[in-house]
């Protein structure tokens, strides 16, 4: 296999970021800095990065972290020039391995009008909830 997935280690946060911007997922800008990531794994997430082998170069990651209720699965992507190659199945297939290890249930938040990614996760068995809004603050 050409890709393999792995943990995140500090090591990797400038390329993650490289990830998050290319496709659009985030940053420090909406509050995802290192030192998010770090405590969101330190509360029982995990953050995989998935690398082509070739280069060495983190091509996708999946960020999940835990409330000890249920995961929610974050930043889930994979850089422009690889997508369309089968490699979100090998990110989400340890994705849900690490659920079912947990026996949590996983949750996601996706754009209505991204049907690729909406037809990957229901293929994974991830159920439409109903009509629910997103709300958020920020700025607190």
């Amino acid at each position: 296999m050409a890709y393999k997935v792995r943990k995140f280690i500090t090591a990797d946060y400038d390329a993650v970021l490289n990830v998050w911007k290319q496709t659009d997922m985030g940053g420090a800008h909406r509050g995802d800095d290192l030192q998010v990531i770090q405590n969101t794994l330190k509360a029982g997430g995990e953050l995989f990065v998935l690398i082509d082998k070739q280069t060495q170069k983190i091509v996708g990651t999946s960020w999940i972290t835990n409330d000890s209720r249920r995961l929610y699965l974050h930043h889930f992507g994979i850089l422009p020039e690889y997508q369309s190659k089968g490699l979100a199945n090998i990110l989400m297939d340890e994705s849900m391995k690490y659920a079912r290890d947990l026996k949590l249930q996983i949750k996601l938040e996706v754009h209505k009008n991204n049907e690729i990614a909406r037809n990957l996760y229901i293929k994974y068995g991830f159920k439409y909830l109903g009509d629910y809004e997103v709300f958020i603050v920020r700025d607190i």
